[in-house]
Order: structure tokens, then sequence, then C-alpha cells
């Protein structure tokens, strides 16, 4: 089958917005006045696409490592055809940094995380049947100081302790069992031993208590989870960065954006170059890498997007290694309470 195509001659205005050609690209939106309508278009599409970002790519993450205030400056200053978006970028690298530690030594197995999974249910059913226990003997009280037919209510209770034991053979069948060995140990189901969490929130500290009794569920949930949520770290750091420049002029909330964005590009480019690294004998330069190497880093990028001296430049790195912690924390008890929920 031929090919299709619109020409310029066939039409005399923008198939796009309307407007009249006066060449070969329409000049109100760009759009070029010969349309394709083949599938070796498309492919053409995706090959330009992928060499285009290829082409940005090599100019944007030589900047972002060494000169990473340049690429923030460029970029805040409308300087953006060369260089790949701060927030594509970041969903990139997120993505492969995420992929990356997936398959890291210290991944959970999807084994042991269900293992764990089905014991915490389980202990979740023993617990909530104890509870209908406790409410059917404080019903039967109440009807029996009523001086009322209690009938009902001792048949009620008869049932909450026979699912009580059921749930509790359930329980116990399953830690002798061989799946028993992947799930990873729990507080007892009396609560008498449970790790003691008060945050004021009832859900964030049953969260934590969960992410306490059973950390390998925990971190395998976390991860599941993170990156899809991941995006949370550019709102939460915002106000904080707001702060370290509210004085000063001509700095908008756009620019600590850009900022951030490029920042936390940068390092999810480091922890993935850390995973793929501690596989190796070079794993003795992992710790090294992630302790020493973020607060230069940020300390450069700080200096030169704002212009900033270097006695300026120490104290608000300072400062910002203070806020990503504190923006890390928040993160992750977001994270928590969202994967437990």
């Amino acid at each position: 089958m031929r090919a299709a195509s619109v020409s310029d001659d066939a039409h005399k205005a923008c198939r796009n917005c309307g407007e009249t050609l006066r060449g070969a690209w329409c000049h109100a939106c760009g759009q070029s006045g010969h349309l394709h309508r083949s599938l070796l278009h498309l492919g053409e599409e995706v090959l330009h696409g992928l060499l285009h970002f290829e082409a940005k790519g090599w100019r944007t993450l030589p900047l972002l490592v060494a000169r990473p205030g340049l690429l923030t400056r460029r970029y805040i200053d409308g300087q953006r055809v060369r260089y790949v978006s701060p927030l594509a970028l970041f969903l990139f690298t997120v993505f492969l940094m995420f992929f990356v530690v997936s398959f890291g030594p210290k991944g959970t197995p999807d084994r042991l995380a269900g293992a764990a999974s089905e014991r915490a249910d389980l202990l979740a059913e023993v617990k909530d049947a104890d509870a209908a226990v406790a409410k059917a003997e404080q019903e039967l009280a109440r009807i029996r100081a009523q001086g009322a037919d209690i009938t009902d209510a001792l048949a009620e209770l008869a049932e909450a302790r026979q699912d009580a034991r059921t749930q509790g053979a359930a329980l116990q069948a399953f830690d002798a069992s061989p799946r028993a060995a992947a799930a990873p140990a729990s507080s007892p189901v009396d609560g008498q031993h449970r790790t003691r969490v008060d945050t004021g929130n009832a859900k964030l500290d049953a969260a934590i208590r969960h992410a306490i009794d059973n950390p390998e569920l925990a971190l395998y949930k976390l991860k599941g989870t993170a990156y899809k949520f991941s995006f949370l770290l550019v709102p939460i750091s915002l106000p904080f960065l707001w702060l370290m420049f509210f004085w000063r002029r001509g700095i908008a909330m756009y620019d600590h954006a850009v900022f951030s964005l490029y920042s936390l590009t940068f390092m999810s480019l480091l922890v993935t170059v850390a995973a793929l690294l501690y596989g190796t004998p070079a794993r003795g330069f992992v710790a090294p890498l992630l302790i020493l190497v973020p607060p230069v880093h940020l300390a450069v990028h700080l200096r030169e997007t704002h212009g900033l001296t270097w006695s300026s430049t120490v104290w608000r790195t300072g400062v910002l290694l203070c806020v990503c912690l504190a923006a890390l924390l928040l993160f992750l008890a977001a994270i928590l309470a969202l994967s437990m929920a």
C-alpha cells in the first residue's frame, strides 16, 4: 500500500492550528507542513526521539556531575533546548535506580516477603478475634447487670471464643510448617512485648510497629512503593529551600524546583553506581562514595546556581544536609504509612 502524504501545495493551512503556511514549517506552532501517514515514519520518529534524547543526555549528564550549578543556572535562565528537562531526567534516573537496587544482594526475596505477609495476616486475624471476644464479654456483663436475658449474649461470646481458638490454631499450624522458616520472627500475639511507639497518630504507630516487627517485609514493601511516590521528595524539599533564600530577591519557587530535581537526579545516579559497585571487588568504595560525595556536590551545586561566596555556601550546605535528612525522614514516614495501609 502506498503511503499517503499531505503536501504543502495541497494544503495551504497548517493541519494543527489552521494558520496559513508560509514555508515548509508553520510559523505559529512549528509543525511541519508535510505530514506522513506510514508505519515507516513511525519507526523513524522513534529512532529520532531516542537519538535526540541521547544527544541531549550527553550534554546534560556531564554537567550534572561536574558543573551542576551551571546546568541549573542555564536551565533557569532559559537555555533549555540543548538539555534534558530536570523532571524527565529525574523520573528516568529514579526508575533506573530502583531497577538496579531491586537486583542487589540486599533485595528481599519474594518467598520471604510472601511468608512474612502471610504470618502478619494471621497475627492480625488473631488480634481481631481476641478483640471480638473482649467485646462480647463486655456486652454480656452489661446485659447481665441490667438483669435482661443473656442467652443471645452467651451464644455470641461462645462463637467469638470459638473463632479465636480457630485463628490461634491456624497461627500455630503456620508456625509449625516449613513456611514459618521463611518468615521473620514477630512479636507475641498477646502484645505484652510489642515495640512501644507513640507518635500521636494511631495509624502511623501501627505501621511503624509492623515495620519493626517484620523488617524484611517492611523493606520489601518500601522498595515496591517508594519509586511510585518518589516525586513527593520535591514538594517536601521546596519549603525548606525557600526558607534558605526567602530574603533574596529574584529567586522563585520554580528555581528551587529545578535545583531540587537536578540534585535528586544526581543522588539517584550516585545510589545506582553504589549499587552496581556493591557486587564487585570495589565494594569498599561504596560507603565513602555515599558519605563524601553528596555534601561536596551540594556545595558546588549551591554556589554556582546562586552565585554564593564560599562562606555563604558552607553554612547553607550544612543547613541543606539537615534539610535532606528531614525530607528523607518525612518521605520514609509517608511511604511507610502508604505501604502498610
